[in-house]
């Protein structure tokens, strides 16, 4: 009886380290996952800027750039 006790408290035990050693690891991944996430919204923000730009100054090259992207445009 004993012996079952002390082994129902190593699982126990174990159960917790693994939880930790996944829990931990999860919490690496999900903040590179938020780290990829805002640079990848900074360079879309920059690409909007660049294109919006372009589409000022240069609306051919606009209406170029929306062709190869998009296929031919609407208007």
């Amino acid at each position: 009886m004993l012996r079952t006790i002390f082994m129902i408290g190593l699982f126990a035990l174990a159960g917790l380290f693994v939880l930790k050693l996944a829990f931990g690891l999860f919490g690496v991944l999900f903040a590179v996952l938020i780290r990829l996430l805002f640079l990848a919204a900074k360079i879309a923000i920059v690409g909007v800027v660049i294109y919006l730009l372009i589409r000022i100054f240069s609306p051919a090259t606009a209406r170029k750039l929306r062709e190869r992207w998009s296929g031919t445009s609407a208007t």
